[in-house]
């Protein structure tokens, strides 16, 4: 079974940066594509980035383009998610999620992150 746990997430003023991780374990990382959702309260979940299997290939959601940077590192089983020049409008829970192939997505618990104005 597949465990997401993510980290790094805090309370940061507009224009500054974070770095959230996500450890995964259970199966065979390089097996899995992954991605970095974020749910803003009262809005439902919208997909923020994705990395391919090897780190080949990434992904963003328009609004981060430019300022978020998903990575991968294969022999940690991590994911990052590098948040630079953040604003009030980032304010959400991020969830780091795992699918393989076009089986049923892992979900981790999520991590809090609070832009101030």
């Amino acid at each position: 079974q597949v465990q997401l746990v993510e980290s790094g997430g805090g309370l940061v003023q507009a224009g500054g940066s974070l770095r959230l991780s996500c450890a995964f374990s259970g199966r065979t990382f390089t097996n899995y594509f992954m991605r970095w959702f974020r749910q803003a309260p009262g809005k439902e979940r919208e997909f923020v980035a994705g990395i391919s299997e090897r780190g080949v290939s990434t992904s963003y959601e328009d609004s981060v383009q430019g300022r978020f940077t998903i990575s991968r590192d294969n022999a940690k089983s991590t994911v990052y998610l590098q948040m630079n020049n953040l604003q009030p409008e980032d304010t959400a829970v991020y969830y780091c999620s795992a699918q393989y192939a076009s089986r049923s997505a892992y979900w981790g618990q999520g991590t809090q992150v609070t832009v101030s104005s």
